[in-house]
């Protein structure tokens, strides 16, 4: 029996939940979910954070399933008016890391800085995750990082959420979110704010480009889509976000807006974004597809010493991406195949021209990433994939460190492109279902242009390698 029908055919929820847990294969993984529901984080994930089938449409009914007696008010109309939780949905999330690179990074004093580094802790994150009212639901973080040494917020998905019985025995999930992520509201871990690497060193070197959706503007605007979800199968969304700066204040007000020529990177009006997808499910497997995408067009501002603006010519950043996402989910045997392909097309007209940033008015870039994922009996498990990056020739955007100061150079390209690669390797133990201990190598073959001195100062591609052991509770 679908989900969906049940959850139409019961607003109860608590004895749908239950028999749908004994059919379901064993929102994002956090244990206020499990504490809500009432049942173990299997029923929801492969290994969290990864989704089920059944996982999505959790988080597609707007995480709001619940198996807890809740505090009620009822209209004379018998309306449903409060559904309170009697166990607040709050948990807790903790990293500790220790991160080695094949060789040191230039310090930018004529020494060099240590080739390892330990995170205790790398990243605390409070999430408030789950139902707050009847159809109104939301996953929200907030997350101390020891690179930034600070408390903000991290992802944000509030959505509401209905469902209805079609002619034919077919379901409808729509809904509404607000996010502050393009990606983040998504169903399957094929996308970049779920896909995986699902955790990283925040003290590895960062290649010099990635595309708008990937995650370049997440928590820095705010967006509202709208939703459907057609017999579980065929998923469609649209919407639009809007710049919401975090920690930026008006030069003039001291406030924190209107957003002014000293803030960099604003959107001109709404960025329209796009989903479409399908999912086929036969036995333990299911297979997806889709397609998602959104336009960002970028007013540089952010100066400081002249007169900036938030008007006149803009950056414009199409991004279009295909995605992928293969399950097997056995008693014994899990397995996952997903993939992405990111393809932006850049028109430049605030920053092309001699000293404004871009030699080219167009550019593209395009991002490839595929990971295979393999778990015995939930506890033992091993991941590879594979990444690319390539773009334009730009000497600009890409622009090489002149000779008189050649200690940041690890960060630029001699080649002036800003092409990277490589693959992941990564080993994964689970003693408890909310517990990983995990050991990722990253592998470079090519970084920011090149493979043997991408830098032009005799730094190599596998310089930048890095050994990652991570422990990551949630509780």
């Amino acid at each position: 029996m679908m989900i969906t029908r049940m959850l139409a055919g019961n607003r109860g929820y608590c004895a749908a939940m239950l028999a749908a847990a004994l059919v379901a294969p064993a929102a994002q993984a956090v244990p206020s979910f499990a504490r809500q529901t009432g049942m173990a984080c299997e029923a929801c994930h492969t290994v969290f954070p990864e989704l089920t089938h059944f996982g999505r449409m959790f988080k597609a009914n707007a995480y709001t399933i619940d198996n807890l007696k809740p505090v009620r008010g009822v209209s004379a109309t018998k309306e449903e008016m409060l559904a309170l939780s009697g166990l607040p949905p709050i948990s807790l999330m903790v990293q500790v890391s220790q991160t080695s690179i094949s060789k040191p990074i230039p310090d930018g004093v004529g020494n060099f800085s240590q080739s390892s580094s330990v995170a205790f802790p790398q990243q605390i994150s409070l999430f408030y995750a789950g139902k707050i009212a009847p159809r109104l639901g939301a996953f929200i973080q907030l997350t101390y990082g020891n690179d930034e040494g600070t408390i903000g917020i991290d992802n944000v998905d509030l959505r509401w959420a209905d469902n209805k019985l079609l002619p034919g025995d077919k379901s409808l999930i729509y809904g509404i979110t607000a996010n502050n992520n393009p990606t983040v509201q998504d169903l399957w871990n094929s996308t970049p704010a779920f896909g995986y690497p699902y955790a990283s060193s925040n003290a590895n070197v960062s290649p010099l480009a990635g595309t708008q959706i990937d995650g370049a503007l997440g928590q820095d605007i705010a967006g509202v889509s709208l939703y459907a979800m057609w017999n579980e199968s065929l998923y469609g969304e649209i919407g639009t976000y809007r710049s919401a700066k975090q920690g930026a204040a008006n030069a003039l007000t001291g406030a924190a807006g209107p957003l002014d020529g000293t803030t960099s990177n604003v959107i001109v009006g709404g960025a329209p974004y796009y989903r479409l997808a399908y999912e086929y499910l036969w036995g333990r497997n299911s297979l997806s597809v889709g397609l998602y995408g959104a336009t960002f067009k970028l007013v540089p501002g952010g100066s400081t010493d002249a007169p900036g603006t938030l008007s006149g010519p803009a950056n414009e950043f199409r991004d279009t991406a295909e995605d992928f996402q293969y399950q097997f989910i056995g008693d014994q045997h899990l397995f996952t195949l997903a993939g992405t392909r990111i393809s932006e097309k850049m028109t430049l007209n605030a920053s092309f021209g001699d000293g404004l940033g871009a030699d080219n008015l167009r550019n593209d870039l395009t991002t490839t990433r595929i990971t295979g994922t393999y778990y015995y009996q939930r506890k033992y498990g091993a991941v590879l994939g594979m990444f690319s990056t390539t773009g334009s020739l730009d000497t600009q955007l890409y622009a090489a460190i002149s000779a008189d100061n050649p200690l940041v150079g690890v960060v630029t390209s001699a080649s002036n492109k800003p092409d990277t690669k490589g693959w992941i390797a990564e080993l994964n133990y689970m003693p408890w279902l909310n517990t990983r201990i995990s050991l990722q190598d990253t592998q470079y073959t090519k970084f920011n242009g090149g493979g043997s001195n991408y830098d032009g100062f005799g730094r190599n591609a596998g310089d930048n390698n890095s050994l990652y052991l991570l422990v990551w509770f949630n509780y």
